[in-house]
């Protein structure tokens, strides 16, 4: 049975569109057939982390609409055979209903285990369309004050549309910086303060940075990997600790 799963953010500049690649990454290694659709209308992103933007023709908006077939618009990407992956329209003008996005899912969610929604980040109307569908939600902060804010924000709209399942994923963490900062006395009151329980904790890595901004994420890329592998474990009820070092 599919699992959909929406990967969302309060704020901008959280890492959410590599976070969500590098999941679908994981997954496939795990021999699961996996799709990502970028909701994020304008601001497309999932295309070049995944390096497929050379050869896109058709996005989301075309397939509900009926401008192409479906599987026209789902780009398989490159060295990860199992993963594929439906592009945002360029223009945020061009922003999907939830209905047509809840519909599109329907009809190819039996194609695939995973469904992975990379959201919009905040509240506004495309998070609703990309959440409508979802079975449950990850949701990816940085250790600050307003990021964790736009994480409860988040929350109460999940518990609107009933999505119960959540988890929190905190990423980008140095942990020097962490305490000079001097913002939260350790992650502990980080996760209190977010309401969500922790499924991973990724570090700050320039690597995978320098990566994504290549379309290079699907590469054998640090020890990072092994981090979205563990958060991977846990999606599919492996007892695995997360590691708060």
């Amino acid at each position: 049975m599919c699992e959909v799963i929406v990967v969302a953010s309060g704020k901008g500049g959280t890492g959410k569109t590599t976070v969500c690649a590098g999941l679908g990454v994981a997954l496939a290694k795990e021999n699961k057939r996996v799709l990502i659709i970028d909701c994020d209308s304008g601001m497309r992103g999932i295309d070049m982390v995944l390096g497929i933007s050379d050869r896109l023709v058709y996005d989301i908006a075309d397939a509900v609409s009926g401008e192409c077939e479906r599987a026209d618009a789902m780009y398989q990407v490159d060295g990860v055979p199992q993963l594929y992956c439906i592009a945002a329209p360029l223009h945020a003008d061009d922003e999907v209903s939830p209905s047509l996005i809840r519909n599109f899912i329907d009809e190819v969610r039996d194609r695939f285990d995973y469904i992975l929604i990379d959201s919009p980040a905040g509240t506004g109307s495309g998070f609703i369309a990309a959440a409508k569908g979802a079975d449950r939600a990850l949701v990816v902060v940085n250790t600050e004050p307003i990021s964790i804010r736009g994480c409860r924000n988040i929350s109460r709209l999940l518990d609107e549309l009933d999505i119960k399942d959540r988890r929190l994923i905190i990423n980008r963490f140095e942990r020097d910086r962490f305490f000079k900062m001097g913002l939260y006395g350790d992650l502990d009151e980080v996760i209190d303060e977010a309401g969500m329980r922790l499924i991973g904790l990724i570090p700050e890595d320039i690597r995978v940075i320098a990566l994504s901004q290549r379309g290079a994420l699907t590469t054998n890329w640090s020890q990072t990997a092994v981090i979205f592998d563990s958060i991977v474990k846990r999606l599919q009820g492996v007892d695995v600790p997360v590691l708060i070092k």
